[in-house]
């Protein structure tokens, strides 16, 4: 098969006091995901879409939250080494569409930075990467703003 496509989401929950790292960059706000990396939720749904596009498993299988070495890790250096990965398998990126679910703070004049960041981290062109944000409407964990979620699908293409 010649193109394949896969599919990314994730869940992060909010905390006072951490940084809030987002689609690469920091993003300020007086809370921050939790988790066992950076808790880039962006970067996470885009190296699972990924992953799962090559048939490669998910971002858990290759960066354990089990393993210390993860622990704070930028997130980056984990898309960086899912693009070798997919490299290596012959397939080259077609184009992300991804949404963030967050209700605040607001982040449309941050995309266009998450943009240039990921596609550099990528090596790929910034047009191939979309990057949508919407709130829930104060419903759910994300509308009570204890967590952030996104979704990510993916085209890549055998080269």
């Amino acid at each position: 098969m010649k193109i394949r496509v896969g599919f990314g989401f994730d869940v992060h929950q909010l905390k006072d006091g951490l940084d809030f790292w987002l689609g690469g960059i920091r993003v300020p706000h007086n809370k921050g995901a939790w988790g066992h990396s950076d808790a880039d939720v962006l970067i996470h749904v885009i190296c699972d879409a990924l992953l799962g596009a090559a048939n490669l498993g998910d971002i858990g299988i290759h960066f354990p939250d089990t393993d210390p070495k993860y622990k704070g890790v930028d997130s980056k250096i984990l898309l960086s080494s899912v693009m070798r990965l997919i490299r290596g398998r012959g397939y080259e990126l077609g184009n992300i569409d991804s949404t963030i679910c967050l209700q605040t703070p607001k982040i449309s004049s941050y995309i266009p930075s998450m943009k240039e960041v990921l596609a550099s981290c990528m090596g790929v062109d910034k047009d191939l990467v979309s990057i949508k944000a919407t709130t829930t409407e104060n419903l759910s964990f994300v509308g009570r703003e204890e967590g952030v979620s996104a979704y990510a699908t993916v085209l890549i293409t055998k080269v």
